[in-house]
């Protein structure tokens, strides 16, 4: 116990330490905070709602199958999707990992206990067993065994997403040892999340509440409540239909899923420790991408990013991922080609989130520049170069994928929307590099290593979070002047016969904000090189 107490300890310390340290991280977790009081404070609204409401007072009410079913399945995919997220934002944290046990002789099983306890005290955690707690006062109206099933599923629910997020991070962390396969984890795991956000629609599509028929759902969400994800959120159900042996049955799933899923942590803590990394080094014939390279140095820094973004398992998912953008307005959107048109706009917006904060993913590999005497500009300029092959390529591969999707090259109106929203999309990717290549000297944040794509610096979330947002919102901003021609072509009346004016605009916003950004942007980085450098080094400890 002293061990366990020990590390939560160790958790929390090393959290008030980074907020000692940085002003940003404070502001941060506080905006987190209050987010966590929003959701408790709806969950708390939205329990006192429907305790109130007769339509949900138990079995027979008008409303209660309905309750049950949204309760299984909003937990089913609140489950998948927290488990999506850590995977793929938030991973396992660098300082509280297994790796930097390794040298004091914990026990593996009390070691694997200790820091999935110490995962528990974190305010996530405590905001979903809280939020629980508050919706379970929605099963009043079903009687004081439904409240108490409603009370002790909370904590349930929370611990099994907790030891399913820890397994399954623990697994492909030990059994995608390549850089190849990290990266098509990614991809894999990203998938999973864009069909988890699409499951709703698939399920139930569009339709009016008052003609929704929850009974073809009910045999659906029968068997997910015998399964890990919606069991927890059965049981108040359960107990108020009297059925106390169903109860027994969800109750042994989920200590059998924990028990499952300890035992796992432990095999793969024991096979990591027992066998190396598997290191694979990439053979190129030539000198690669420097062979096409322009003969001066913003040109080797082009040929050097480029090299990184074939390699680096954590730049080629967020690559592929914009992608997914079109298959989203594609399924969501599938009656109106405008509404898929549109995706041109979201992934070039998206396209250059890792760029925002492309220095940290260049690491102490950007010594090398400052050592060299590299300027500002130089930098600026072979950046953007590399970027921009890679902007073009997205929007000619994503227009044509649309024009096939939506069938708009059959006509001559439908190819100008096409090549409209293709150049409103290039404008919004060329403000977006522009802005990144202002905001990468100065709003830095740790990412994980190359080695550990699934790994967090620890006490940094906030950033990791709230950054690029402010990055994507900063795109959206300077494209304004675009948006706002757009918005007067509208109020004009005849807007398909003005399209034509929306692609010089598009592109000649883009191109300004993008040849200023590149100059305020090395500028800034020539002024600040040296506290880079120091703050990649910062970023580098965090790493290990």
């Amino acid at each position: 116990m002293s061990c366990i107490a020990t590390i939560v300890k160790l958790r929390w310390s090393l959290l008030l330490a980074v907020m000692r340290k940085s002003v940003g991280q404070t502001i941060g977790y506080v905006i987190a905070l209050l987010a966590a009081l929003g959701v408790i404070s709806t969950a708390a609204n939205v329990g006192n709602a429907l305790g109130a409401n007769p339509a949900f007072a138990g079995p027979g009410a008008p409303l209660w199958d309905v309750l049950n079913v949204a309760m299984v399945f909003g937990g089913s995919l609140l489950t998948v999707l927290v488990v999506v997220v850590q995977v793929m934002f938030l991973g396992e944290g660098t300082a509280v990992s297994p790796r930097m046990f390794a040298l004091y002789g914990i026990k593996d099983g009390t070691l694997t206990f200790a820091l999935f306890i110490a995962g528990l005290c974190g305010v996530p955690t405590l905001t979903g067993v809280l939020s629980l707690l508050l919706l379970a006062r929605s099963y009043r109206g079903a009687g004081s065994a439904a409240v108490i099933m409603g009370v002790v599923a909370a904590p349930l629910a929370v611990i099994t997403i907790m030891w399913i997020s820890k397994v399954v991070i623990a697994l492909l962390t030990t059994l995608a040892n390549t850089r190849r396969g990290k990266s098509v984890m990614y991809i894999a795991v990203f998938l999973l999340f864009v069909l988890a956000c699409q499951l709703p629609n698939i399920l139930v599509g569009p339709q009016d509440f008052a003609s929704f028929n929850v009974k073809p759902l009910l045999g659906s969400s029968s068997v997910l409540a015998f399964t890990p994800l919606g069991a927890a959120f059965q049981l108040p159900f359960d107990a108020a239909a009297g059925n106390w042996a169903a109860v027994g049955v969800h109750l042994a799933v989920l200590v059998a899923t924990w028990a499952l899923c300890y035992l796992c942590c432990l095999w793969c803590l024991k096979r990591e420790r027992l066998s190396a990394e598997n290191h694979t080094v990439a053979t190129t014939k030539g000198i690669g991408a420097f062979a096409s390279a322009h003969d001066s140095v913003s040109g080797a820094i082009s040929a050097r990013l480029a090299t990184y973004m074939r390699r680096d398992p954590r730049l080629i998912p967020l690559s592929v991922m914009p992608l997914l953008f079109v298959l989203l307005f594609a399924v969501q959107f599938h009656d109106s080609n405008t509404a898929v048109w549109q995706s041109l706009i979201w992934v070039c917006l998206f396209l250059f989130i890792a760029e925002g904060n492309g220095l940290a993913y260049d690491g102490n590999g950007f010594a090398m520049e400052v050592l060299s005497g590299v300027r500002g500009i130089d930098d600026r300029l072979g950046r953007v170069r590399a970027q921009i092959v890679l902007l073009v390529a997205y929007v000619a591969l994503v227009t044509v994928v649309v024009f096939v999707i939506t069938g708009d090259w059959r006509t001559s109106g439908g190819v100008m929307t096409g090549f409209t929203f293709a150049a409103a999309g290039l404008g919004t990717g060329l403000c977006a590099l522009g802005f990144a290549e202002v905001i990468s000297p100065v709003l830095m944040y740790p990412v994980a290593s190359m080695e550990r794509p699934m790994s967090s610096p620890q006490g940094h979330g906030a950033a990791q979070f709230f950054l690029p947002l402010l990055q994507l919102l900063g795109g959206l901003v300077l494209m304004l002047p675009t948006g706002i021609v757009a918005v007067v072509l509208a109020l004009g009346g005849d807007w398909a016969s003005w399209y034509w004016v929306m692609l010089p605009v598009s592109l000649a916003n883009g191109v300004i904000v993008l040849v200023a950004g590149v100059q305020l942007g090395g500028k800034l980085l020539e002024s600040r090189m040296l506290k880079v450098l120091s703050t990649l080094e910062l970023f580098a400890s965090l790493q290990h």
